[in-house]
């Protein structure tokens, strides 16, 4: 979620090259273990961000927080911590944001107290008007006390004039442009809303006689949940005494899921809009060996995100898969460099060739993407230098040339390689034999349509095609004023 378009990131690096998911959210209604349900639920979605994370209870009486700054299983794992957050109701989210500080103020889940009573929310997405709205909002005497665009969907909340909270929802989220899943909790009330595209995820569990949101299906199976159905683009859920309702105040609109949640974001043993993720990349890696298939002694994944297209490429083209790069799964982002004698050791605090499975061969490597190229660049070093014969990288999806406005946290274009070069100029540049990447097609293909140009797009493939299904107006409007650069947060 952000004020202004994607801005390079003070805290990227050459080594943490992949495009990062904004957040995950989860809430839970009518089980007394609330509050740690909703952390296990949180720790399966610690993938969609890990630079906060917060839980907010409700007891019947009051609401209870706790916010914290890192993973949740740093936060969250005390008795003590869950105990102060009691109540059969909770929500809760986990959090990574691309510019500006990582301060407690922006740690969501959100509360304010409104003249109905309290609500909190939590906001998986991006809001591409939500700089103009909150300099309205700002005018008529609004005072923010965070910099996320979260906060604006709040005060619209407050100067409804509608008397239902659901109500008020709806007329502040017919003000806004974006995508967007929510999660928010009153006293009486957990409600769930899809913006009208369904481009962020949102999905429907139950425990028992209790019910859960969560932005993906593995976060249903850590609890023992069994799984509903998807929330459906543009519709907005509502659990309280009286069962659950739906309501879709919205006009109906083509739906443009975020396709990228299937090459990458989404965890791989998560079913995402019907589909199975790891089945869906293995099909993705099977429709990269039908399209440039090379010459080869082995398929080597970048792990993790590459092995399961690996699987899928090594299965149709014939050609083993193997462990050609190992690992290091207990070095995280914040690890400190601390000389720059050591920098250049860069990518091996994460990943190191397998040399002895890869000297003398001839090496098909399969990655998710290229962003950036640095990181790519220290791998195909990494692995010639292992011994390699030949490196040739497939990359499991199209370029990514376009940066994403609606939650994902991409470089502006020209940081793009994709943006700057063609395939050739950049195979060069990442000194690979040869370099391809799925075509559009083959990844419709792959999640199980028949091709992207079929009628209009059954996703939002933004990133590859530049084709942005909803108004980036605070990006058309032109830059934020250098006075207002605080205004740059996102969620």
């Amino acid at each position: 979620m952000t004020m202004t378009p994607p801005l390079p990131s003070a805290r990227r690096d050459d080594d943490d090259d992949h495009l990062r998911e904004e957040c995950g959210i989860f809430g839970i209604v009518g089980n007394v273990d609330a509050a740690a349900l909703t952390a296990l639920g949180l720790h399966a979605l610690q993938h969609r961000g890990q630079e906060a994370a917060g839980i907010v209870s409700f007891d019947g009486r009051h609401f209870h927080s706790h916010r914290a700054l890192g993973l949740v299983g740093d936060n969250f794992s005390s008795g003590a911590v869950i105990d102060r957050l009691p109540g059969d109701r909770a929500i809760g989210h986990v959090r990574y944001a691309t510019s500006g500080e990582t301060i407690l103020r922006n740690v969501q889940p959100l509360f304010a107290d409104f003249e109905f009573g309290g609500l909190t929310i939590a906001h998986n997405g991006n809001l591409t008007n939500a700089y103009r709205v909150r300099r309205a909002l700002v005018r008529q005497g609004c005072i923010f006390q965070s910099t996320s665009d979260t906060e604006t969907i709040i005060h619209l909340i407050a100067m409804s004039h509608y008397s239902t909270v659901v109500d008020r929802m709806i007329d502040a989220l017919r003000q806004l442009e974006g995508a967007y899943s929510l999660v928010a909790l009153t006293q009486r009330k957990l409600i769930g809303v899809r913006d009208p595209l369904g481009v962020r995820p949102l999905v429907l569990g139950r425990l028992g006689e209790g019910y859960i949101l969560a932005s993906e299906t593995c976060a249903l199976d850590i609890i023992g949940a069994e799984f509903v159905r998807d929330i459906e683009p543009g519709e907005i859920i509502v659990i309280d005494e009286d069962g659950v309702r739906s309501v879709k105040p919205f006009a109906k609109q083509s739906h443009r899921f975020c396709i990228f949640e299937y090459i990458y974001f989404a965890r791989p043993d998560s079913t995402v809009e019907g589909e199975n993720v790891y089945q869906v990349r293995k099909n993705i890696g099977a429709e990269l060996a039908r399209e440039s298939h090379v010459d080869a002694d082995m398929v080597v994944p970048v792990p993790d995100s590459g092995v399961p297209a690996a699987i899928g490429y090594a299965q149709e083209s014939g050609v083993p898969f193997e462990l050609g790069i190992i690992r290091n799964h207990y070095v995280g982002r914040t690890f400190i460099e601390p000389t720059d004698n050591i920098r250049h050791l860069g990518v091996k605090l994460k990943h190191n060739a397998n040399a002895a499975r890869l000297k003398g061969r001839r090496i098909v490597l399969i990655d998710d993407s290229i962003v950036r190229g640095t990181t790519s660049m220290k791998i195909v070093e990494m692995v010639r230098s292992a011994g390699a014969k030949e490196v040739h990288m497939r990359i499991s999806s199209p370029p990514t040339a376009h940066s994403c406005f609606y939650g994902i946290d991409t470089p502006a274009a020209d940081e793009l390689l994709a943006g700057r070069m063609d395939v050739a100029a950049m195979a060069r540049h990442i000194g690979v034999d040869s370099l391809a990447f799925l075509s559009l097609d083959g990844l419709y293909r792959a999640v199980g349509k028949a091709k992207r140009d079929s009628g209009s797009p059954q996703y939002c493939d933004a990133c590859f095609s530049g084709d942005y299904p909803i108004r980036l107006t605070d990006k058309e409007e032109g830059p934020i004023p250098e006075q207002l650069s605080l205004l740059t947060e996102r969620d």
